[in-house]
């Protein structure tokens, strides 16, 4: 029994705070006994976050149960306010706009998929708009939401939904969540990484004033950097430039302008794409291009000219290379959070990746043997879902119609992953869409992407055509008009977050 236990994991190491570091110390701290292993988080004041991610997509809940927290009460102490999806405009051509919903298209017709019949009913005239069958789609526009009702066979039922909130605010949640679980933060800044000789693996970070942090299991939340799993053991970085060519980013946020809408917005624009994120205090603004098609000074006057109202702070400028390390885990070292790769938040994807790491970092949790199995099954599952997540984000841009400006040229022209486009020549031809293992985009999500950039499939499934027509068609319009009278019944957004978890002024 004791060499069993003497090869246990006495000491996690985390190195950066921020979003990553702190999701990280907060489920660490929950899953992990106090007596089984110490948990320590190093991070310095004078590094700043990139903290400009403040916006989810529905898996946020799971992660949210696991640590235990009151979602009313994280809404308050983050500011945050309901997504019930994103708007996509002028990605199709200028002047095209729709929603990636959360949730589901239709009800149940049959066996097949509901897009199957709606593509059989637009083809003879009928039912042009595959938005009017998801209740989010109807509901962001008109600012109502409601978290799910049990009601028997309503589209109230089914409702799902993620959170806009300030990742600053977030980080200090879990922070005071972690510590008051044991977790010990250290301030200081890391000037040296000390490695064994005879293996490579980190035995300690040294900080600026002289203290030496030692442990077992070291993981990298440093951001950009990467200090441990890049500047240190030399792991490589996959880039992904040639397919996403945007590679800054200006933020800044503005005073709110009315009430918050429950959904993210995504502009695209000259040579890149505008969100804008309402919270309950104030919007989130950013701007996404590719310096290779915009000037710097370009897309900071392009961004302070659209907003709606008075900035609240100086333009924050970040500059990023599209990719993946060629292994998230090595040696004692897991990479959480950027540090492990970035995919522009397109779809609101980076606090997942941090989410995701986590979860499998649990599944996986290592002994001081540290397993080379493990540490390759880790380093597979990171590779297949952020890969299914890249291709999601191409299709966006390669799904386009838009010849207007050179960028938009390259993204409708350019060749994508083999992955991808199996994908889409199977949609195109047949309207046939396959989720392979874990993949985290489901149909709905290449659904109303795809349909939404004007991608319409020259046929469908045959065996729609065992339906009678007329029946279908009357079904369909029965499943409409229900959306339609579920959204009338539920409150304003603002009603609902006035109710439920208004913050402090």
């Amino acid at each position: 029994m004791s060499t069993i236990l003497d090869k246990r994991i006495k000491k996690v190491v985390i190195v950066g705070g921020g979003t990553a570091g702190w999701m990280t110390a907060a489920a660490l701290s929950k899953v992990l006994p106090s007596q089984y292993s110490e948990i320590e988080l190093v991070e310095s004041e004078m590094i700043g976050t990139v903290g400009v991610g403040e916006a989810t997509i529905p898996q946020i809940a799971t992660f949210n149960q696991l640590i235990g927290i009151d979602e009313n009460e994280f809404m308050r102490e983050t500011q945050a306010t309901f997504k019930l999806g994103i708007q996509f405009q002028n990605w199709g051509q200028l002047g095209d706009s729709y929603i990636h919903p959360f949730g589901v298209f239709g009800a149940p017709i049959g066996d097949l998929p509901f897009h199957h019949y709606w593509l059989k009913m637009r083809q003879q005239g009928h039912f042009d708009r595959l938005d009017d069958f998801a209740l989010a789609c109807i509901a962001a526009p008109k600012s109502k939401f409601t978290r799910p009702i049990n009601i028997e066979k309503s589209p109230l039922a089914q409702i799902v939904y993620a959170f806009q909130f300030d990742a600053g605010l977030y980080a200090r949640y879990l922070r005071k969540l972690s510590e008051a679980r044991g977790v010990k933060r250290t301030e200081g800044k890391v000037i040296k990484v000390n490695q064994h000789n005879e293996n490579g693996f980190i035995k300690s970070v040294e900080l600026n004033g002289g203290e030496q942090l030692q442990g077992d299991l070291f993981i990298d939340c440093s951001g950009f950097r990467g200090l441990l799993i890049e500047q240190t053991l030399k792991t490589g970085y996959l880039d992904w430039s040639h397919w996403l060519p945007c590679d800054r980013a200006v933020a800044v946020p503005s005073e709110s302008k009315g009430e918050p809408a429950p959904y993210t917005r995504a502009i695209a624009k000259e040579a890149g794409w505008q969100w804008r994120i309402p919270l309950q205090h104030r919007t989130g603004n950013g701007l996404v291009y590719s310096s290779n098609f915009m000037s710097d000074e370009t897309a900071e006057k392009s961004l302070l000219e659209s907003l709606d109202a008075k900035p609240l702070a100086d333009l924050n400028r970040l500059r990023f290379t599209t990719g993946r390390r060629k292994k998230c885990w090595n040696k004692n070292v897991v990479a959480i959070g950027l540090s492990s790769g970035f995919i522009e938040p397109l779809e609101s994807t980076s606090i997942h990746l941090i989410q995701s790491g986590i979860s499998k970092l649990i599944g996986l949790f290592p002994d001081c043997g540290f397993n080379q199995h493990t540490i390759d099954k880790y380093n597979d599952q990171s590779v297949k879902e952020i890969e299914s997540i890249r291709d999601f984000i191409i299709a966006h841009y390669k799904a386009t119609q838009r010849d207007d400006t050179e960028f938009w040229n390259y993204c409708r022209t350019m060749s994508v992953p083999d992955s991808l486009q199996e994908k889409l020549d199977l949609f195109k031809s047949s309207g046939r869409l396959y989720r392979e293992g874990d993949e985290l985009f489901s149909e709905v999500s290449w659904l109303a992407v795809l349909f939404g950039q004007n991608i319409i499939p020259e046929g469908y499934h045959p065996l729609v055509d065992t339906l009678n027509e007329s029946a279908l068609r009357d079904y369909m319009q029965s499943i409409k008009e229900v959306i339609n009278r579920s959204v009338e019944s539920m409150p304003t957004h603002m009603d609902y977050i006035n109710e439920q978890c208004k913050a402090p002024a």
